[in-house]
């Protein structure tokens, strides 16, 4: 298991629940350097002070709030320690919410909560039996890395769960971004649910990331000084118009395909839509309007013709 990031207590009412908090989460990003591109050298960042030029270490580096231009103020580890706060040295709940109330644009990173002595073990237990059978999850607030959070406390398998999270205030409202109003009919509606239901999963364990996999067949070929693969040229030609009927129909099949199913009966069908009728109506009516308009000039054009002489 990772290294603990934290140590501190959950704060549950008059219960108090030491623990320790614990990545939840690993990258497996691939990291490059950087470097000069006439010699290979690598590049470095230092940190110079600007006065007196020298590059200083970590523990030479302390931290300043600017009040002015001129005027800084020392803040020390020991002020932000000591700050009159609940949530300096707890994880304080401060509610309990149904699961689904929360935006899931709100959540961040996990951690995993573990038990931290014998002690806590119990009202560990209490509280992780409690959200499971209320099927609620815990807002908490909490203070790390210079700042006080909020988090939602939920459980996974027999662990409890924190997720730091965003407050209200720092989510952007989407009202801008939504286009211009376009109609969408009943038949394409039910072929995107048709292609959802195509497209169901119920377990997602075993997707991969292949762009880090590619990645590390490049690194692996450059290495070897092979010529790195690449892909083939498939880009779609820009500005061609997409029959969204026919996408969906090549999608539902595909997507039956890719399982193993029968493409058989995969087709959405575009049923006509009032809009459709109507304009078939509209249609029937111009076409009767021009037969009778031309019988009535066929009529008039007999009518105007002078009687052959005998």
């Amino acid at each position: 298991m990772p290294r603990p990031v934290w140590s501190g207590a959950i704060s549950f009412g008059l219960v108090t629940i030491p623990i320790k908090v614990l990545p939840a989460t690993e990258s497996h990003n691939i990291s490059f350097h950087q470097y000069h591109l006439d010699d290979m050298g690598r590049i470095r960042y230092r940190k110079i002070c600007e006065l007196d030029g020298k590059q200083l270490r970590d523990d030479e580096i302390g931290k300043a709030f600017e009040v002015s231009k001129d005027t800084l103020i020392e803040i020390t580890d020991e002020d932000l320690a000591n700050m009159p706060l609940p949530t300096a040295k707890a994880i304080e709940i401060v509610a309990f919410v149904p699961a689904d109330s929360i935006d899931p644009i709100r959540i961040s990173n996990g951690y995993y909560l573990a038990a931290s002595g014998a002690v806590s073990a119990k009202p560990y237990t209490l509280l992780r039996k409690a959200l499971e059978r209320s099927s609620k999850v815990a807002v908490a607030k909490f203070a790390w890395h210079g700042r006080e959070r909020l988090g939602l406390l939920r459980v996974k398998d027999d662990a409890i769960v924190l997720h730091a999270m965003r407050w209200p205030d720092e989510i952007r409202s989407p009202e801008t971004l939504a286009p211009d109003p376009v109609e969408v009919g009943d038949s394409e509606i039910d072929g995107a649910v048709a292609l959802m239901e195509a497209m169901s999963e119920d377990d997602i364990s075993g997707y991969r990331d292949h762009y880090r996999e590619a990645l590390e067949e490049v690194i692996a070929a450059k290495a070897e000084g092979k010529t790195p693969p690449r892909a083939e040229d498939e880009t779609r030609p820009a500005g061609e118009v997409v029959d969204l009927m026919a996408a969906l129909n090549a999608s539902v099949q595909a997507a039956k395909e890719s399982r193993g199913e029968s493409g058989e009966h995969a087709t959405v069908h575009d049923m006509p839509t009032s809009k459709k009728r109507a304009a078939k109506k509209t249609a029937a009516k111009k076409t009767a309007a021009k037969k009778t308009t031309a019988k009535k000039a066929a009529a008039k054009k007999t009518s105007g013709r002078k009687p052959r002489s005998a």
